[in-house]
């Protein structure tokens, strides 16, 4: 060698190319030699003086593109041995991409260093090495840039393998995810170079669709099935990541929507999640969590893939689907239109999509619930309790919607969807559902439009009970009306969960305000029916007026006479505010007083 490794020498004043080219030289002669051990010494540095180069030369691409060109030259020898080659694979990758960034040539040259190892070693090996690149880089370097050309490496990669397609796929596609995730998510939504990446993964998924083409039978079958995953999960980041209203961000979407169909994926397969269901049984063995933590987002991808047909002409196309059929199937298909819904839940709740998002899911989820298209059957209950769970999660993400738009005809439509859904969950489950919803709300406005869904619940059923005839009811229930779970002792439960909350003694006020008052509206809703109506229900036993009257109403009295008077002499903002929020829940107190009182004297 003309410089030794360690020790001080002149080495550290040499222009970088001619140290790099000494460096090659020692390189070429340790494996001509045999000597195993220097050429191993030599290799190590050659990676600490491109570490050291990268580090001290930022801002000059001319003497970065010269000494990328020099290896690449290096490699390109004819005469160079394989084996030189080969330990070369293993540490250029990740050296050469730490130039990437500088500029356009230096990446270009970057990648032609990656395509010829990829070209001349083994793409077994070639796979891992870059796998290991990426993974363990991703700790430490966030630029897209420098992610392009290991990316690309691995797309030839992919393309070059001759056997084991599916099991280097699945080596592959963790890997990738975990990059995009990471650096997607890391970089401003303005910032361009980011495409590039999502380019090259759009590549990588035209590489598994190309090789899929070579397989039959049930390997063709299973790489599919990863493709759509790996699909579907690249459509998460897109949609979080990139500005839904940038020039670049369609064409993207656009690009993966085309995968859907030669996946065998269809809008109705999506958006009721059996498709994903399929796929993932395909992909995924027993024991392998660990490989799903990377599809974690392909349920939503799948819920985002259909909401971005409806956004865009050019999606739906490149789908090639009928958005209109598929609204008019769900409509008319009640065991599809639970699993929609219970899917929109992934979209809902999510803060890191756009409103737009949840706008046009809103949008959809009032098109499928839409006339008068949903007939009771003997299924009912069971298609809905099976999706009860994801059902009540997407309707808490409505609720979200609601609370938190700042369009107010976002938040109409989405009170709208919440309505029709709720009206159409089996009278079974109903007052589970708006149990659960109120029990899980925090906010005293929301659940006091919960406890005015219940009071259109009640007057709804109390119509359908006085259409049906008072013979029909006495007889016993009516397919029509088939039960009356809100008629009307559920009601009292409900208000009993605000007016006696589990924490012990009367609501707080003004804060709980809403709340209360709704829930005093309702019970003097259900008094003023019950006793027009001259029934003998619960609500007018003598148990449930003293509990209510002892339990509900005399406490809250307590309590708003007690405040009334710590703000007798105080006329600041505050307590008049607090007086003017108070004021109608009085009216309303007094009022029930009054009607359970007068029942009472009936019993003495």
């Amino acid at each position: 060698m003309s410089a030794e490794i360690d020790g001080h020498d002149s080495s550290s004043d040499q222009h970088p190319l001619l140290r790099l080219q000494e460096i090659l030289t020692s390189i070429s002669k340790a494996f001509e030699c045999g000597n195993i051990s220097q050429s191993d010494n030599s290799v190590a540095e050659l990676v600490k003086f491109l570490d050291s180069v990268s580090d001290s030369i930022e801002s000059d691409s001319k003497n970065a593109s010269e000494i990328l060109a020099e290896i690449h030259e290096f490699l390109c020898t004819p005469s160079l041995d394989q084996a030189i080659i080969d330990s070369l694979s293993f540490e250029l990758p990740k050296a050469v991409t730490k130039f990437a960034g500088l500029s356009s040539s230096c990446s270009e040259i970057a990648n032609s260093i990656i395509d010829k190892l990829v070209a001349t070693c083994s793409p077994r090996d070639m796979l891992s090495i870059l796998c290991e690149a990426l993974d363990s880089s991703i700790k430490t370097i966030k630029e897209c840039d420098y992610f392009v050309p290991l990316l690309s490496g691995l797309l030839k990669v992919l393309l070059s393998t001759q056997r084991r397609h599916f099991e280097q796929a699945k080596v592959a596609v963790p890997v990738i995810l975990k990059v995009l995730k990471t650096v997607s998510l890391e970089e401003d939504d303005e910032n361009r170079e980011c495409q590039h990446l999502f380019d090259q993964a759009i590549g990588i998924a035209d590489a598994i669709r190309q090789v899929c083409l070579k397989l039959e039978g049930r390997m063709n079958e299973k790489l599919r099935a990863l493709l759509g995953l790996y699909v579907l999960q690249i459509m998460v980041l897109v949609s979080v990541s990139m500005d839904h209203k940038s020039p670049r961000c369609i064409p993207l979407v656009s690009q993966l929507s085309g995968f859907l169909p030669y996946c065998h994926l269809s809008y109705l397969g999506l958006i009721s999640g059996n498709d994903v269901d399929t796929m993932t049984s395909l992909v995924v063995g027993d024991n392998e969590d660990d490989f799903m933590s990377c599809l974690s987002n392909v349920e939503q991808g799948a819920s985002l893939s259909v909401i971005w047909g409806s956004m865009s002409d050019q999606v739906v196309q490149a789908a090639g689907e009928d958005l209109t059929a598929l609204k008019g199937e769900l409509q008319s298909n009640q065991t599809k239109k639970w699993q929609a819904i219970a899917m929109l839940k992934h979209i809902f709740p999510s803060r890191k999509l756009s409103w737009e998002f949840k706008k046009h899911a809103i949008d959809f989820l009032l098109h499928i619930t839409d006339g008068n298209n949903y007939q009771k059957s003997d299924s009912d209950h069971s298609d809905f309790a099976s999706n009860m769970p994801s059902v009540f999660a997407a309707l808490q993400g409505v609720i979200m919607v609601i609370m938190y738009a700042q369009s107010s005809t976002l938040r109409k439509n989405a009170f709208d969807a919440l309505k029709r859904v709720i009206a159409e969950v089996p009278y079974s489950e109903k007052f589970d559902v708006l149990k659960a919803l109120m029990t899980n709300c925090d906010s005293s406005s929301m659940i006091a439009v919960l406890l005015d869904i219940v009071r259109q619940e009640v007057l709804k059923e109390r119509n359908k009970r006085k259409s049906i005839g008072n013979e029909e009811v006495q007889q016993g229930e009516n397919e029509a009306c088939p039960n009356t779970f809100f008629w009307p002792a559920v009601v009292l439960e409900l208000v009993d969960l605000v007016l006696k909350p589990s924490t012990g003694g009367p609501p707080p006020l003004p804060e709980y305000g809403d709340a209360v008052l709704s829930a005093l509206n309702l019970y003097r809703f259900v008094l003023l029916m019950e006793l027009k109506e001259e029934n003998n229900s619960e609500v007018l036993s003598k148990s449930n007026l003293k509990k209510a009257y002892n339990e509900w109403l005399l406490p809250l009295r307590t309590l708003l006479t007690g405040i009334a008077a710590e703000n007798k002499d105080d006329y600041d903002r505050l307590a008049v505010d607090t007086e003017c929020t108070l004021n109608p829940i009085v009216l309303v107190l007094y009022r029930c007083i009054e009607l359970v009182e007068d029942k009472l004297k009936q019993f003495a």
